[in-house]
């Protein structure tokens, strides 16, 4: 039987010792090359049982609940909590409160408008699409939080009304904010 702690070529440090620091190469690039293989997107998204998303972001998922009360009843949106996650151009509060998208084109141009620059963003899904309202899910990236985004043509004020809220947590850190404020940029409007 080998003694493990009797001495080696390395001096005085023990036998067992030497064998794991000749092992560090080999469980290094071992580690390396799992890492790598990890977070490879895969070529096709058919190739892959995980959506062509990041893949730390298909592991951690916090979608929440969808909320019950969304869509428009009697041309308003629901209220934003009182957490500070939710922005809307019908809120009378001061944290709360965006503008709305104004258009100079026709009602159904700037509708039309809206969509195709809903269909072009990363990690949105459009869930409902009426003539004067739409409703999306925007997931965001790495952690998987879903945000829900509405927007209603408004015709008597000749606005779209839009409202962004989280479905989780406390504070967004402005991203309802950002986000709106982002589309607009889109829009044309900012």
């Amino acid at each position: 039987m080998v003694n493990p702690f009797r001495p080696s070529m390395l001096g005085d440090r023990p036998f067992w010792f030497a064998k794991l620091l000749s092992a560090l190469p080999v469980f290094s690039a071992t580690i390396a090359f799992a890492a790598m293989c990890w977070l490879i997107f895969p070529a096709s998204a058919s190739a892959s049982p995980l959506p062509p998303a990041p893949i730390v972001g298909a592991i951690l998922s916090f979608p929440g609940t969808r909320p019950a009360n969304l869509g428009v009843a009697d041309g308003q949106f629901a209220p934003c909590p009182t957490t500070p996650n939710c922005v809307s151009s019908q809120s009378q509060e001061r944290e709360n409160a965006i503008a709305p998208f104004r258009y100079t084109t026709s009602l159904e141009a700037a509708f039309d408008k809206l969509k195709t620059i809903l269909a072009a963003q990363p990690r949105v899904s459009i869930l409902t699409t009426t003539n004067d309202y739409i409703r999306t899910e925007f997931t965001l990236p790495i952690v998987g939080f879903v945000d829900d985004v509405e927007f209603y043509l408004d015709r008597k004020a000749n606005v779209i009304q839009v409202r962004s809220a989280s479905r989780l947590g406390e504070s967004d850190l402005g991203v309802n904010r950002k986000r709106v404020e982002t589309l607009r940029e889109k829009w044309g409007e900012g």
